[in-house]
Order: structure tokens, then C-alpha cells, then sequence
């Protein structure tokens, strides 16, 4: 089992580095070259600084069942098309029965900005959402450990 992590941006690198030494898990770490990532037993991947080349560059490195944490949800259906897990930095976990809902609410806020209209943005992240997510990752895991063992 593996956990990759879109890194740029991504305020719980530390926190998945953590859990996934906890479960024994091994842990990518994907950035571009305006991040650097140094974590104990973690490997940092830095890919060249471009419109989604850490995204393509995760997703042609996936395999079924990875676990992959991001908040892009462009990123996130592309994972899901790979039979990959994947998880948002609250603790949302994408699926197949909630992915066209976020990816068309990214469309229409987009269609909004580039008319000139004005969106508020995300609030400030609180500690609760860290607890979230570790919540979430922790029985994410727990769930692919037990599928894993159950495959023969």
C-alpha cells in the first residue's frame, strides 16, 4: 500500500507523513520545484514547475488501490479512473458517487470568475480539520489493509 501526496499547497503533508509510518505504509511525496519536502521516512518526488506536471506525473504513477491525498478535484476523478482512494485534505473521501457534483460546481465557480464575478474563498483551516483528516486517513488505511489481506 501506498500513499501518494499532492504536496503543493497541501497543509497536511506532515500529519499523512506521520500516519502512513504509523500503518507501515509507504509515502510519496509529489511537489515542483517551488517546494521542497524533506520528511522522515517519506520519498519527495519534484517534478518541473508547469501547468499540472505534479498531477500527471501522480497519476501515470499510481496503481490500484494507492491511497492519494489531494485537494484538486480535477486530480482527485483522475485518481478514481485508476481505481485509486482518494482523500481531501478535510477528510472528504472522492468517489465515484460524488466526483461530477464537485467537478461541476468547479466548473460553474470558474464560469463565475472569468465573467468578472467574485467568489469567497475558503475559510481558515482549523485544527478540527486536522483531526478529520486523520480520522478519515486512519480508517481509509485500515479499510485497504483489510481488503489487501482479503485478496489472495
Amino acid at each position: 500500500m501506498r500513499i501518494l501526496i499532492d504536496a503543493d499547497g497541501c497543509p497536511v503533508v506532515d500529519l499523512t507523513a506521520a500516519i502512513a509510518r504509523e500503518h507501515h505504509a509507504e509515502c510519496l511525496i509529489l511537489c515542483d520545484t517551488c517546494h521542497r519536502f524533506e520528511k522522515p521516512g517519506t520519498t519527495t518526488l519534484t517534478f518541473s514547475k508547469g501547468a499540472d506536471s505534479v498531477d500527471f506525473a501522480l497519476v501515470n504513477l499510481l496503481r490500484p488501490g494507492d491511497v492519494v491525498v489531494t485537494q484538486d478535484y480535477g486530480l482527485a476523478a483522475m485518481c478514481l479512473a485508476r481505481r485509486a482512494r482518494v482523500l481531501h485534505q478535510d477528510g472528504m473521501e472522492y468517489t465515484g458517487g460524488n466526483i461530477d457534483a464537485l467537478l461541476l460546481a468547479r466548473h460553474t465557480a470558474r464560469k463565475i470568475r472569468d465573467a468578472g464575478g467574485r467568489l469567497k474563498g475558503p475559510s481558515r483551516r482549523r485544527g478540527v480539520q486536522d483531526g478529520d483528516f486523520a480520522l478519515a486517513l486512519r480508517r481509509l488505511l485500515a479499510e485497504v489493509q483489510l481488503s489487501e489481506r482479503e485478496t489472495p
